[in-house]
Formats: C-alpha cells, structure tokens, sequence
C-alpha cells in the first residue's frame, strides 16, 4: 500500500533532489523511498555521463510489458526503436504474430530486422493463418526465401507454400509501395511480390 501511494505521487522521471523537493523531505528518506519502489519493481534506473542517478519511476515497469520491436531486437542484428504506444501486456506475442505485424509497418528497417525471426518459427499453421487473415501470404514467403539466402532456417512447410504461391497470371503486389529490388527478380516473380531492398541490405548479416 506505502509503494502505491508513493508510485501515485512520484511516477515520472526523477532524481533524489527532485523527489526532495517534491515530498519536502531530507535526502535519507528519499532513498528510502526509491528502495520502497524498486523492490516492488516500479523503478529502472539510469547513470547519466556526470554519475547523477536518473529514476524512472512507473507502473509500466511492475507489469513488465514488451513491444514488438523488443521481440525483434532479441533475434536481429538490426536493432530497432521501441515506442512505448506499441507496449503490449499480459501473454508475450508469438513470433509469428511480431513477424505479421513488422510487415504490417511498411518500415525498411523493421522488415529487414524481422527477417531474423524465420531462424525460429517452426508454426507455419499459425503464421499461414496470420498472413491470410492480413492478405500477406505472398509477402511473407518473398521474405522467407529471402531469409534463406542469409541466415540457417527452419523450413517452410509444404500446405504453406503450396497454399501461398501465386499463380503467374496474378498481379504483383508490394511489400513497400513503390520500393523493388533490382537483385531479388527471381524471387519476386516466383511470388509475383516486389522485394523493398537489394543485396548490399542484408551485408549486416553476413
């Protein structure tokens, strides 16, 4: 209940001065109350370059919540930014479900970091659901043979790609509208889905 009460008064970003100032108390007891909060998990803390210790005091922390661009960074070598709106709590999202969703984005950068997830799916009942559901399943098997070409993979299933691939009559469709590869022509004609970069995007792979 004592956490509670000072989480409600001292959510934020803060320093011991700062908490001081703001509950008018002397120093100890402000570090008596950030021990109070970090031991209930509501604290992360931070050293800035002159050794001042930051604070940033939040529920967020307790519930420890994830994005899907912390599921991403957890594989990739292509670390990408975190906004805290995309914070997801309760069940962690499966890594079908964060690959589906960094397509979705339209984002290079995500994409191209996302592509790291084909090392570890292995439900491709799952993700072939996912992809029909959000109209990508072209997309994802584009970006799945693209995987192939860089990193060790779990292989796609059969009923996946038999379901997925197009046939030669279908139109093409964009991963990122307006962007193709002018190395991947094979693949994209396989899929009839142009690939958003070439080659020389993938070197942090290698």
């Amino acid at each position: 209940m004592r956490s509670q009460i000072l989480l409600k008064d001292l959510e934020g970003i803060h320093t011991i001065k700062s908490i001081m100032i703001k509950l008018k108390i002397n120093k100890t007891k402000a570090i008596y109350f950030v021990h109070l909060l970090r031991n209930d998990g509501y604290v992360k803390t931070k050293r800035l370059s002159d050794k001042t210790r930051v604070y940033n005091i939040s529920v967020d922390n307790r519930l420890k919540g994830v994005t899907y661009e912390e599921i991403i960074n957890t594989y990739s070598p292509i670390k990408i930014s975190t906004p805290k709106r995309h914070k997801l709590y309760g069940k962690k999202p499966s890594l079908e479900l964060t690959l589906i969703y960094a397509i979705k984005t339209r984002s290079v950068r995500t994409i191209l970091a996302a592509i790291s997830l084909f090392k570890k799916i292995d439900d491709w009942t799952a993700l072939y659901h996912l992809a029909k559901v959000n109209h990508i399943e072209r997309q994802v098997g584009a970006l799945y043979d693209i995987s192939r070409k860089i990193i060790r993979t779990k292989r796609m299933s059969k009923k996946f790609r038999n379901n997925a691939l197009p046939e030669e009559t279908y139109a093409y469709r964009y991963i990122i509208p307006g962007l193709q590869s002018k190395d991947f022509r094979l693949i994209e004609k396989k899929w009839r889905v142009y690939i958003p970069f070439n080659k020389k995007d993938l070197v942090v792979y290698r």
